[in-house]
């Protein structure tokens, strides 16, 4: 019976100060263990996990942030005898699974930790011979069909033939908190996700823009589950807001070109006064250049003029499919594209280069203030 465990990587946690690195390395810690309910262990730079499922850890830790790669592994005394005996096994278990066979071709890839009375080359050589005497096979250190990798650190041997890629980033709420502008279609919950990634606390906000939009909730909800998979656990609030009332206030008061450009700057404002009420430091949206009116370079001027705290797009030189490749790879993209109804408020023509002078005119001539306080009250908790 082989003696598992997942050993767990991080990358650029590893290059932060002494004081940042333990900090980011407990919080990465208490994320994995909030989801994973196994014991864990820090040595070395590697986390150890102890899973009673191994499926279920391997399946959960693609979804952690701050996770580079992971290797579920067996473990042995740091002893010849030890370790022949534990390659043995496992690799008798490779063949049975139709992992491995004599006609692949293997490298053995040998690392150390700690003072030892051998080298990683003496070690890789000798785990070599044993998997060749089992299996007949061929070395091949340049391009092998196979590898076993070893890890030998202090009085622990650890075996291992798979490096699963994480999600790599920082872990979730060493970055401090932001309040995400999410709707339902495929650019902002991307754009959330990436700010998750960076190790960013996250609250989502919606508007409901009822009756310009069918008003239903079904998938923000949706989203709003899938990202909540990528939260390590932490807070995921997703609050929401009725403005179709001050879009019919732009339609009817306004300029007819501008209606995107002060739909967007009230979400700003909106978003901002969230954001002071959930301590909040920034705000996030989904906006990519050039790719619809509100999101011309005059028109992110004008729409984030009044807002006091940064506004922060990751998505702001990535392309339509860029985008669509990360919503598809963390599961997003395919609840995006399911039939929903079109926003019936954007003009025929909308703005594209507002200038900010007009833009501050039409705001004060629709009261926008007292607007901003209307939507305010009508803020709810959805989860």
């Amino acid at each position: 019976m082989l003696d598992k465990l997942i050993i767990v990587r991080y990358g650029e946690i590893g290059v932060k100060s002494p004081k940042v690195r333990g900090r980011f390395e407990r919080k990465l810690i208490e994320n994995i263990k909030t989801v994973l309910p196994y014991p864990v262990d820090l040595k070395q730079g590697r986390i150890f996990i102890y899973p009673n499922d191994l499926d279920k850890a391997v399946e959960t830790l693609k979804k952690i942030p701050g996770i580079v790669s992971y290797s579920p592994a067996a473990k042995t005394k740091t002893k010849h005898d030890s370790i022949k005996e534990l390659i043995e096994i496992y690799i008798a278990e490779l063949v049975e699974d139709g992992a491995f066979s004599s006609e692949d071709s293997f490298a053995i890839r040998c690392r150390r930790v700690g003072e030892h009375d051998f080298t990683s080359q003496e070690m890789a050589a000798y785990c070599g011979s044993v998997v060749n005497e089992l299996t007949q096979s061929k070395v091949d250190l340049s391009y092998p069909d196979f590898e076993l990798f070893v890890e030998v650190r202090q009085d622990k041997t650890y075996i291992y033939h798979q490096k699963i890629p994480g999600l790599g980033g920082l872990p979730v709420g060493t970055q401090g908190k932001v309040v995400a502008l999410v709707s339902s279609g495929i650019d902002s919950p991307v754009a959330t996700f990436l700010m998750m990634k960076r190790g960013c606390s996250v609250t989502m906000l919606n508007f409901n823009n009822y009756p310009y939009t069918s008003g239903s909730n079904e998938k923000i909800l949706k989203i709003y589950e899938k990202l909540k998979e990528y939260s390590a656990g932490a807070k995921l609030n997703l609050y929401q807001v009725d403005y179709g009332e001050f879009l019919r206030k732009c339609i009817d008061e306004a300029p007819d070109r501008m209606t995107c450009v002060l739909c967007k700057s009230g979400m700003y404002k909106i978003a901002e006064k969230i954001a002071q009420k959930e301590k909040a430091l920034a705000i996030i949206d989904g906006s990519s250049l050039g790719q619809v009116a509100s999101q011309t370079l005059p028109n992110i001027l004008a729409t984030r003029h009044t807002v006091a705290l940064p506004v922060l797009s990751p998505l702001i030189g990535l392309d339509k499919v860029e985008i669509e490749n990360i919503g598809k790879n963390i599961g997003t993209y395919d609840i995006s594209i399911l039939p929903d109804s079109d926003c019936f408020a954007v003009p025929k023509h909308p703005e594209t280069n507002a200038e900010l002078c007009r833009v501050l005119e039409a705001l004060d001539k629709i009261d926008a203030k007292s607007e901003f306080d209307k939507v305010i009250k009508s803020c709810t908790l959805l989860k």
